[in-house]
């Protein structure tokens, strides 16, 4: 099992939700986070760019301000990580700066609570 963390723009996270689930990856937990990549954010055109306008999205330049994102939390199984991982980048990719991040980490056991199953049992089979 992995553990899948993925950065995403705000305006993107139904786009992503709706891809993962139609591969039969819907169970997933999503926050609010703030963060910057290595790229730097004009904050004029931070309000258009978090609305999804290409344009204000090309021309981000010269901040350190931290930005709204969405995190996106899940756990499958290690076949179905590069299927995740793909999806996700399709879907978000733009090819410009703020596309997000994805990070996949090792996930040693998972226990669903109301029934007490565990592992791989308590994951969607996608």
């Amino acid at each position: 099992m992995k553990e899948l963390i993925a950065i995403v723009r705000m305006n993107m996270m139904n786009r992503t939700k709706k891809a993962l689930a139609d591969i039969g990856l819907g169970s997933m937990s999503a926050r609010d986070a703030l963060g910057r990549g290595k790229g730097i954010v004009d904050l004029n055109l931070l309000q258009g760019a978090e609305l999804g306008y290409e344009e204000a999205i090309s021309q981000l330049g010269q901040s350190q301000r931290l930005i709204p994102k969405r995190a996106i939390i899940m756990v499958v199984n290690d076949e179905l990580v590069d299927k995740a991982v793909k999806t996700i980048i399709k879907v978000n990719q733009t090819g410009k700066s703020g596309d997000g991040m994805i990070f996949v980490m090792p996930c040693a056991e998972a226990v669903r609570v109301r029934t007490g199953e565990e592992g791989e049992d308590t994951l969607d089979e996608g």
